[in-house]
Formats: structure tokens, sequence, C-alpha cells
């Protein structure tokens, strides 16, 4: 079987038990280089052969998978952060439909949830929002109409906004058709890595500090009331009863 595992958002302590145990159990494992922290390949055997996807294509991942595969071999494809979240693991998992070959995905850590635990923010508040919208700006990659970020900055909910820092003020300008100005932003840069930074500011001067720090890449942008509310739940409280208490 064939394993895509995520790595977790960076801290190489954030991969779960089970990523963990397969990489240990790898005889090859093909990485994103770009993106996964290199520390995790020490959880790897020495011996097992390392190969970084950032140069290959689609046809050339394959290979190296299929190829292993076919010898016995136990093969980790390590993505960074969650797989089912911008990971590009469908086309991989559609070639091996097609081939025949069983694979498995494991989970990770996002760095949306890395980001919200370092900042110590819930993105759902009590009395407050109750929806988290993840999503990203329109690049090289197409949004549909009805995604476009100014139709989402409407709801004023919650907002994790992806791969979009490089194009930050067309950001701003369009969250500025549904949140006001004074609405609170924070980008995140290489959230639950060593060299993780934190910005926070508003929707009026984010863009600004972004620049300012030289941040195009690696980076999310959090957008939303959670940033300074917090709420109480019910939950807790003493007069809500439940199931497990009168």
């Amino acid at each position: 079987m064939i394993w895509f595992v995520g790595a977790g958002a960076g801290d190489p302590e954030l991969i779960t038990l089970k990523g963990y145990h397969l990489l240990q159990e790898a005889d090859l494992v093909i990485y994103a280089g770009s993106l996964v922290n290199p520390a995790l390949l020490s959880y790897a055997r020495p011996e097992a052969r390392k190969v970084n996807s950032a140069s290959l294509d689609l046809n050339e991942i394959v290979e190296h998978m299929v190829d292993a595969y076919q010898k016995g071999e136990k093969v980790v494809r390590l993505h960074t952060g969650d797989p089912s979240l911008y990971g590009a693991i469908g086309e991989q998992m559609d070639r091996l439909d097609e081939l025949g070959i069983p694979y498995g995905v494991v989970p990770g850590v996002s760095s949306f949830l890395a980001a919200a635990a370092s900042l110590k923010r819930e993105y759902t508040v009590p009395d407050g929002t109750q929806t988290l919208i993840i999503t990203r700006m329109e690049g090289r990659t197409a949004v549909p109409s009805s995604e476009e970020m100014k139709n989402l900055a409407v709801h004023g909910s919650s907002m994790a906004i992806f791969l979009s820092v490089g194009m930050i003020d067309q950001v701003v300008g369009e969250l500025l058709n549904g949140y006001p100005p004074e609405t609170p932003a924070v980008v995140v840069e290489k959230a639950s890595w060593p060299d993780e930074r934190k910005f926070v500011g508003t929707l009026s001067d984010i863009a600004d500090l972004t620049r300012a720090a030289g941040i195009r890449k690696t980076a999310l942008i959090l957008v939303g009331d959670f940033l300074r509310q917090t709420g109480r739940s019910k939950l807790y409280d003493k007069g809500f009863s439940h199931g497990f208490r009168a």
C-alpha cells in the first residue's frame, strides 16, 4: 500500500503517531521539499530513499511510487499540512486508481490550526461566529465566481486564507466588500516553524505590515472578529444541563 501522509504545519512533533510510524517503516519517502520541514525526514530509516518532489511533475512522482510499490517496498508520499487542503493528492490518487494500486491517507495538522494555536484563539466564538471559511485568492488556479473573496466576505465569519499573501493588496480590497476596515487581521508566516513570524493589525493596515516584513509566500492571512473576541461557552456554564450533567 502507498500512504499519503500529512506532515503537519512545520513543527516535526505535529505529525500524527500513525504518520510517524509509517515514516519509520518506509523504504521510499517522496516529500514536498519546498514546504515540508526536513527535520521530519530524520524519522525515516537512514537507508530509506528520500526523493524531493519539488522539481518533479505528476508523471515522475507516480512513476517513483509505482516502481517502488511493484518492488514490494513501503512508500510514503509526504505532504505538507493536511493532504485534504490544497494538497494536490486527488490527481495522484486517480492515477493509482487507474493502475489498481491500493493507497491510504493519513491526516495532518494543517497550518490554519497551528496558526490558531500560536495566536491562542478559537475560530468559532460562543455567541459569535460559528463559521470558518477556508479559501484562497484566485491566481494561476481559478476560483468559482460564487467563491470569489468579495462574495465570501459578506458572511463576516472567521476566514483563513491560503496561498494568497503575495496578493495581499488585492485580498484586502476584496475583503472590504464585506468586512469593515477595522476588522482584525493577522498574517502568520511559517506557522509552528522555529522562525514563525506573526503580524497583527486590521484590514486597514495589514497589507502595509506584510509588505514591510517582506512576506510573499508560506503565510496565512487570518481575518475576523474571532481575533479579538472570546465569548463564553454554555457547555461549562453551571446552569447548562446536558446528558452528563444535571
